[in-house]
């Protein structure tokens, strides 16, 4: 007897082909990762029985080793292609711990659209409702999978995307949004990968300059997601709510530089425009210019509209030499890895781009933003570097004015460790005056205006931050967080929830732990901190586990953690915001206080959330905090804007 793949599971009012790989409900496909698909047949196979992340990983990703963070990332595609989130799941339960499982009746039915073969015989009567506590082991689905496993060998696994749960941000009336996707590196040599990155990266910014007020372009952090990636631009489009595309690969050969580029316009799959350039490497920052241009001039035809003039300020800046600008791609590529010893990587390489061209501001501005961000990187006190981010960045600014970029670094310097906040908001503004396409700008004014309380403002402009990056995890972790300094923790909760499921391993998302303390939920907060211990900082570990003990009323247990850390502060002295916050979790006032004069004088940029922090809302009426905030500026008389 043939094969029953004309067969289909049902489960409420859900159903899955198994031979396309198909999720379906009243007649509509919902879109699915091939990936989050098989999830889905291995919990239908199940039924009711819990599966083990070990066992899912192992029938999903059979041949591959891969992180848990891919199971979980697309179990929670699958949860948001069911309209379920995590903390309301009427199908896909999680059980801490033990994995998931399938919580409905599954009903295995013939496809009305695929009736049997010939020699197929109808489903017995007793056949047509499976029991969700009695479906077949596993390796008897294995079958199922058969038909797409070409079609999986040949795709790569559709691209992980988080999106919080709040509606979109509308866009702005007339504007049209534009994703520039990874150029790909035809050169076959991985070393050039710098040049195809910067390549997308320059060409974001120059595009992103064109015509600001009408055209709208995605940050790097996003499109970087679809690197060596075959997802298709109906779903990049969806996911990036763009309407149209730039495709484009480089060769790299001696001193010359092939480009190739094409625009697609997302709701036809149409390509707009399609060119090919041969030019010599010297020539390139000009062809990224050229090729901006000519894009931007093709969008505004196919909208109806004339093209806008060609931009006078990003023209006039002299073009730095090409060895300059070499480096400062590498530097750039380095960068953007996040990491200590990248970070010195970039520094290294933006040193070597201003010895070979001493007036190239762009140079400058990349050592401001690694020597602006290393502090949270390594741990090491801010007045180890904030001098040098301020010196760069002023260079840069004194170099060109007009960059974005510097002013951005400087009005973080300026907030973070000068804790002037209406210069920092003057050079905020400034920023995204010049460029209202640049994400981090954005994101960090939302951040600034949170500390100083005006939150709808500051979720406006985090709104802002997120269309233009919405794979952005950073952004939308921030985001929740300005609703927990709003006291909406439910929202924050919610957001903070989907934001960990898709990575259990970004530090940030770990805020949570504080919200659920608001909130009275000690225990979930305490499940969070075990489940993902710090493996090398246990300060950190300590001062939150004092905090959240001294917050659920166990004096002892929070007593005792900040004996460890005590120890540890022997051996290797401890961040003295963290000893501030354990206090904080017993409410001893005086210890706090102790522990927060000492961030100020260390200059924390800690100090910056004072204001809004519920943790330290029992020392709002202590004269002592107030004139600590006085200091920093976050009353009446320094924090006005």
């Amino acid at each position: 007897m043939a094969h029953r793949f004309n067969r289909v599971y049902e489960f409420g009012p859900w159903q899955v082909d198994p031979q396309k790989l198909q999720l379906q409900r009243d007649g509509h496909v919902v879109p699915l990762p091939p990936k989050a698909a098989e999830i889905l047949l291995v919990l239908l196979a199940r039924g009711g029985e819990t599966v083990s992340k070990d066992e899912l990983m192992r029938s999903v990703w059979p041949d591959s080793v891969v992180e848990e963070s891919n199971l979980t990332q697309n179990i929670f595609l699958l949860r948001k292609a069911l309209g379920e989130t995590a903390q309301h799941s009427s199908y896909i339960i999680t059980l801490p711990g033990r994995g998931y499982r399938l919580a409905a009746e599954v009903r295995e039915v013939g496809d009305p659209h695929n009736p049997p073969a010939a020699d197929e015989p109808p489903p017995h009567p007793e056949e047509s409702v499976v029991p969700a506590p009695a479906p077949p082991p596993v390796r008897k689905l294995q079958w199922l999978w058969i038909p797409a496993v070409a079609l999986i060998l040949i795709a790569l696994a559709a691209v992980v995307v988080w999106r919080r749960r709040e509606p979109r941000p509308q866009p702005v009336p007339g504007r049209v949004m534009l994703a520039v996707l990874p150029f790909e590196n035809l050169t076959g040599d991985s070393a050039q990968e710098y040049f195809s990155d910067g390549m997308t990266e320059e060409m974001i910014a120059q595009l992103g300059n064109v015509d600001p007020g009408r055209l709208g372009v995605i940050a790097r952090t996003s499109v970087m997601h679809y690197k060596n990636s075959k997802t298709s631009m109906e779903q990049i489009g969806r996911e990036l709510d763009v309407q149209y595309a730039l495709e484009g690969s480089v060769r790299r050969d001696a001193d010359k530089v092939r480009i190739t580029a094409q625009l697609i316009q997302i709701r036809d799959q149409s390509h707009l425009w399609s060119r090919r350039y041969d030019r010599e490497l010297s020539n390139t920052l000009a062809l990224q210019s050229e090729i901006a241009q000519e894009i931007a001039g093709e969008i505004q035809r196919s909208l109806g509209q004339a093209p806008s003039p060609p931009a006078t300020e990003s023209s006039s800046r002299p073009a730095p030499s090409w060895e300059a600008y070499d480096a400062y791609l590498k530097g750039r590529y380095f960068w953007n890895k996040r990491t200590s010893d990248a970070f010195q990587q970039a520094i290294g390489y933006f040193q070597q781009a201003i010895a070979a061209d001493p007036g190239y501001a762009q140079a400058y501005a990349g050592l401001a933003d690694c020597y602006v961000l290393m502090p949270a990187f390594t741990g090491l006190p801010p007045a180890d570097f904030m001098e040098k981010a301020r010196a760069a960045a002023r260079k840069a600014l004194q170099l060109d004015d007009g960059l974005a970029e510097a002013h951005t670094s400087l009005a973080l310097i300026t907030e973070n460790y000068d804790w002037n906040w209406i210069a920092a908001g003057k050079e905020y503004r400034r920023a995204i005056e010049l460029n209202p396409n640049y994400a981090t700008a954005h994101q960090w004014y939302a951040e600034y205006l949170a500390w100083l309380g005006r939150f709808d403002d500051a979720l406006r402009e985090s709104e802002r931050a997120r269309q233009l990056d919405p794979l952005s995890l950073i952004i939308s972790t921030d985001d929740a967080i300005i609703l927990y300094y709003a006291r909406q923790y439910d929202r924050a909760a919610a957001q903070l929830r989907g934001a960990l499921e898709m990575d259990p391993n970004f530090p940030r998302v770990h805020r949570i732990r504080d919200v659920y303390v608001e909130m009275g939920e000690y225990t979930t907060a305490l499940a969070d901190l075990e489940a993902y211990k710090p493996p090398i900082d246990m300060s950190w570990y300590w001062t939150e586990r004092a905090y959240i003990q001294g917050r659920a009323g166990h004096a002892a247990d929070a007593q005792h953690a900040i004996e460890q850390l005590l120890r540890l502060n022997q051996r290797e002295p401890v961040e003295p915001f963290g000893m501030a916050w354990a206090y904080a979790g017993l409410r001893d006032a005086d210890h706090t206080l102790e522990y927060l004069n000492k961030a100020y004088a260390r200059r924390s940029n800690t100090m910056t959330a004072l204001k809004v922090e519920p943790g330290f809302d029992f020392l709002r009426n202590d004269p002592r905090f107030q004139d600590l905030m006085h200091r920093v500026g976050l009353d009446s008389s320094g924090a006005a804007n």
